[in-house]
């Protein structure tokens, strides 16, 4: 189930810093259009377009990359001093009461959305040129279903804290054992960190909390 969680974790991952080089090419095309605009005195037809679509795309792309990371905004000032079981039986229960129900909501009304746009192959109304942008609608059901299975992911380690009383690893802790090992690894004479790693059980100077870094 573990490897299935991380999987889970890879995708959304995956995603995430994928679609996040769009901040790139945002940035030249608003680059561009301001040089094109104020210095050449010929604005572009098709720089606002551009600029909408990728910043929508990189919007939501991010969404299912940032759940798993643990990193979407929450008022945690009395959330974060709770124990982990009370901080599980929190977060099931919004994700019941309000992520899950959202998320369908979303699904299903971005899919009429696209549809809708698909069938009149809608083109931009902010332009001359007007460019095709059922494409850019079709991902408002992609990122549906991303958020989806990363909540089901996040569903799961509830239970699995209820039950056990810690969070389960994400992949950002897996990550962040591997450089405290690298890390403690180029510091140390190999042969004298193997005899450590088999005298204690353990990578020197990882401590016993680190298994699971908490939210």
């Amino acid at each position: 189930m573990q490897r299935l969680l991380l999987g889970i974790d890879r995708l959304s991952t995956i995603v995430g810093q994928t679609f996040a080089w769009c901040i790139l090419l945002l940035t030249g095309v608003v680059v561009y259009e301001v040089v094109a605009r104020y210095v050449f005195r010929a604005p572009t037809d098709w720089g606002y377009d551009v600029s909408y679509i990728l910043y929508g795309t990189l919007f939501m792309m991010a969404g299912a990359y940032t759940l798993a990371r643990n990193g979407h905004v929450r008022g945690d000032f009395l959330y974060r001093n709770f124990p982990p079981r009370r901080q599980a039986w929190f977060d099931l229960v919004l994700y019941i009461l309000f992520f899950f129900p959202g998320i369908f909501a979303f699904m299903i009304s971005g899919w009429h959305f696209f549809a809708d746009s698909f069938r009149q192959n809608e083109r931009s109304m902010f332009s001359p040129s007007g460019p095709v942008i059922w494409p850019f609608k079709f991902l408002i059901p992609v990122v549906g279903v991303l958020l989806l299975l990363q909540g089901l992911a996040e569903v799961v380690r509830c239970i699995r804290c209820i039950r056990e009383g810690t969070w389960p690893q994400r992949l950002s802790d897996v990550e962040e054992l591997e450089q405290q090992i690298l890390s403690a690894a180029a510091e140390k004479d190999p042969e004298e960190l193997a005899r450590e790693i088999a005298r204690s059980g353990h990578i020197p100077g990882e401590r016993a909390g680190d298994e699971h870094t908490g939210r």
